[in-house]
């Protein structure tokens, strides 16, 4: 077994002791689904939000950094309340994969009714499938123009696109 693989699996084996509570506390707003709280990173369940560096295009055709809206948007809604993470599990990445609320309001169920984040079913089994649909319907946020699913969009990066060929391809949601 590696030593990375190795190191993986004692995090996994030891967070299972503080994967048993909640985080509760102010928090900083790392990009569109991912928290810092208590120097802890917290990446939200079951959606995903575009990359900081993604562009999607709005309503006017013109491209925006929709990965920054994102993150500026959860900021203030967020607004320095407090916010409560119950963590699920570890990423690849060390992160803690948690639910995490404001005032008793699923920030994951926010972003996706926004329009901010898509429902990533791959993680969500659906959870958040009908506040996709409706702000759909809304045409809210990345509704109401063009972009590539997150996912995709990290994939073409990882290929070695630029973030500008990334953001605009023949797959992109009209």
């Amino acid at each position: 077994m590696s030593k990375r693989r190795t190191l993986v699996l004692m995090l996994l084996l030891l967070s299972n002791v503080a994967l048993a509570d909640s985080f509760v506390g102010q928090a900083s707003v790392i990009d569109g689904d991912t928290l810092e709280i208590h120097g802890t990173r917290i990446r939200l369940w079951g959606v995903d939000a575009p990359e900081s560096t993604q562009l999607c295009r709005g309503e006017d055709s013109l491209q925006y950094r929709c990965g920054s809206k994102a993150a500026n948007d959860l900021d203030a809604y967020i607004a320095r309340r407090p916010v409560n993470c119950v963590p699920l599990s570890l990423d690849r990445y060390g992160r803690t994969i948690a639910t995490c609320s404001v005032a008793g309001k699923d920030l994951g169920e926010w972003l996706v009714r926004n329009g901010l984040a898509l429902d990533w079913p791959q993680y969500s089994k659906g959870r958040y499938h009908e506040g996709q649909r409706d702000a759909e319907r809304a045409d809210q946020g990345l509704w109401k123009g063009s972009y590539v699913e997150p996912w995709l969009y990290r994939a073409c990066i990882r290929a070695s696109g630029n973030p500008s060929a990334c953001s605009d391809d023949a797959n992109a949601h009209p």
